[in-house]
């Protein structure tokens, strides 16, 4: 029952709450980015929802568009700009994700929303993250965010799946503010080393 109706419920509330009450912080990056890039504050990626289901993830641009000399994009760590860092360490890059919480492609807790390209990577038993909305936030993120392994950081999402209550989310939004405000498990990018590639190294079958 929670999660086919209350979640849902919550997720609009509280999106719509957040969007009003964060409206000055979401002006004041929105018109920063604008000035700073001279170019849109937003940054659109697809990314697989449910069941597969390809959407677009909005979030505050926190990176340049500098490329090489051969007009190849420079590594993501090398095309942060000073105030995309700033928005990154305490998240508010991620505010315009509660536009995807009311669109209904994203909930406020469930397995983050990762690359069209890592699918042909999950076990069996990883997709079973996609059996759900992907979340702003979720049971990985909470339980050190960047600073996991790729195998460490899915089996929690299969966990967050398999015992997805609203006790278990009420804990995790609670954790994730507390994360929020120390600026805890931070990293540049969303993992050290994209999955295809970490999956490569480690040679686990899918």
């Amino acid at each position: 029952m929670y999660q086919y109706f209350f979640k849902r419920i919550i997720d609009i509330s509280f999106s719509f709450i957040a969007l009003i009450l964060l409206s000055p912080i979401f002006l004041i990056v929105a018109v920063t980015l604008f000035i700073l890039n001279k170019d849109t504050p937003f940054f659109f990626q697809k990314r697989p929802g449910k069941n597969e289901k390809i959407f677009s993830i909005i979030k505050f641009k926190s990176m340049s568009d500098k490329k090489d000399a051969n007009g190849n994009l420079l590594p993501d760590d090398e095309r942060v700009t000073p105030f995309g860092n700033f928005i990154r360490k305490y998240s508010l890059d991620e505010i315009p994700q509660l536009l995807n919480i009311l669109y209904g492609d994203m909930s406020l807790i469930g397995p983050r929303p990762l690359r069209v390209q890592y699918l042909p990577f999950y076990t069996e038993k990883e997709k079973v993250r996609h059996n759900i909305k992907p979340g702003v936030t979720g049971l990985a993120q909470v339980s050190g965010r960047n600073s996991l392994n790729w195998d460490t950081k899915l089996a929690l999402d299969i966990e967050y799946v398999e015992n997805m209550s609203f006790l278990l989310d009420t804990k995790i939004f609670l954790k994730t503010i507390k994360k929020v405000f120390h600026a805890s498990d931070i990293a540049l990018g969303e993992n050290i080393i994209d999955l295809n590639e970490y999956r490569t190294v480690n040679k686990k079958n899918v």
